[in-house]
């Protein structure tokens, strides 16, 4: 744990900084002064993505918390076994593949198309082989992968890509859903220049102009465009597929240490437990350690976010993960024969949740939703596809609006905003409301007049129902909404 994240204060703070006065030796730690102890080390490696923050309860807060850690060492006082974690941090799934593969980390964290890639390249190995044990965080429609491109770009639609450089990291989650979208929309993806590259070297990339489009995974695209450095032109739930994060474990390692397997998932669980508790303090948080900006964290893991994290393992990803094999296996990145279900092992989670865990496994509810009461329309806020929530500059809480064109009222009565989210019209995808598309309908009542889009298309398609809908700026609907109060 570095002494940074042990130095920050709050909630969020490492529960436990225990620094090893001793250095191990084949297998036995070296005191001094002392001579060699019996006790062997066991080192657990850990590999995560600190960025992607639909694994932070497998990763970035994991870490941070020490609850993995705290586990370890209550284990090691009953059995007087040693532990020490080695966290490793990577940009994407497949180089975290690789070091699975030369058996350098143990357990690790990544998305749908690197996990079934994972399974199939490490199966060659005994000592390598892994099962996908846990889900991090999921997104039903597929919304955590999208493409942006620069704000300028005259592209409205895919087709508008033919030609053009995309700038995505070959074999991941954004590159699986930017090939699928290609695909459903009748484009030859050779029509379109892929860069690989890692997320932050494509971030820079869009912002220089050397690329045309960023299609990525979660947070890249909407920190783009928080930056003010692009905007979506595709949401990879149009593709209505599942998207989803996992827990994946070297299955030698497990079988050798099932009780470090079973500490690894409790801290798990205490995580998600803690941001679920507090999400807006978890995306303060995870700011800190990432120097992502928590405006666009808490996007993602705020109540109605983009993901939903829960840790078990359900049939609609099952089903995910036969799309995703047929893509991968013409890609060649998966063999044909790999068998899914084998790969698959929830017995870790029957045993830590009991008796919940069928009931825990069929629901989809997003366990953080926004509720509560708006003060300015005088309406319940209770509907996820309305809801639109206000964190205003300074302050550490947020207020509910019940609807969008509610929120735009708390907003012009607001003297300085730090973000502002509404569901899309269309589809309830969570966007920053700033950097959304608007329509003013004159058809609908006054807590529903304005509507916000995630991308022009949507807005055009909600035009050819309702002509009489204009488009309206967000600074001008704020303006309106001013007046309207």
């Amino acid at each position: 744990m570095d002494e940074a994240q042990q130095d920050s204060g709050g909630r969020w703070r490492a529960r436990s900084a225990a620094l090893l006065a001793a250095v191990t030796v084949g297998g036995a730690q070296l005191l001094t002064g002392c001579g060699l102890l019996t006790e062997p080390t066991v080192v657990v490696n850990v590999g995560y993505q600190s960025k992607t923050i639909n694994t932070v309860n497998a990763g970035t807060l994991l870490r941070d918390r020490g609850d993995f850690e705290a586990e370890l060492k209550q284990i090691g006082a009953e059995t007087g076994t040693k532990y020490r974690v080695v966290w490793q941090d990577f940009a994407s799934g497949a180089p975290l593949t690789a070091q699975m593969i030369a058996t350098h980390v143990d357990i690790g964290s990544m998305g749908d198309y690197p996990l079934l890639t994972n399974g199939s390249k490490t199966r060659k190995y005994d000592d390598a082989a892994t099962e996908m044990v846990a889900i991090t965080g999921y997104n039903l429609r597929g919304s955590l992968n999208q493409v942006v491109v620069p704000s300028d770009s005259s592209a409205q639609k895919l087709e508008d890509l033919t030609g053009k450089k995309v700038s995505t990291s070959l074999g991941s989650a954004g590159d699986g859903m930017f090939s699928s979208a290609l695909k459903g929309n009748g484009i030859d993806k050779n029509a379109v220049q892929i860069v690989n590259q890692d997320p932050s070297v494509g971030a820079s990339a869009i912002d220089g102009r050397q690329v045309d489009a960023l299609a990525q995974f979660v947070p890249w695209p909407q920190l783009v465009i928080y930056r003010n450095q692009g905007r979506l032109l595709y949401d990879g739930g149009d593709n209505n597929v599942p998207t989803f994060h996992g827990v994946v474990v070297r299955r030698q390692f497990a079988d050798q240490r099932p009780e470090v397997m079973a500490a690894f998932l409790r801290a798990m669980r205490s995580t998600t437990d803690a941001i679920v508790a507090d999400p807006l303090g978890a995306a303060q948080r995870i700011g800190e350690l990432t120097g992502i900006e928590p405006e666009v964290i808490y996007l993602y893991n705020g109540p109605n976010g983009l993901v939903s994290f829960d840790m078990t393992l359900k049939q609609q990803f099952l089903g995910a993960f036969a799309a995703v094999k047929d893509y991968l296996v013409g890609r060649g990145s998966v063999t044909e024969n790999f068998d899914i279900p084998g790969f698959v092992n929830d017995s870790y989670l029957r045993e830590m949740f009991g008796d919940e865990y069928p009931q825990r496994s069929a629901s989809m509810a997003n366990p953080m939703t926004l509720s509560g009461f708006d003060e300015i329309c005088r309406l319940p806020v209770d509907d996820p596809a309305q809801g639109s929530e206000l964190w205003a500059a300074g302050s550490d809480t947020t207020d509910v609006a019940a609807t969008p064109s509610c929120l735009l009222r708390r907003v012009a009565a607001t003297s300085e905003v730090r973000a502002a989210y509404v569901p899309d019209t269309l589809t309830g995808l969570r966007i920053f409301a700033d950097h959304a598309v608007w329509l003013q309908d004159p058809s609908a009542p006054p807590t529903h007049r304005y509507k916000p889009f995630a991308t022009s298309a949507g807005a055009e398609s909600y035009r050819a129902e309702h002509p009489d809908a204009d488009a309206v700026s967000y600074t001008a609907a704020v303006g309106h909404s001013r007046a309207a109060r």
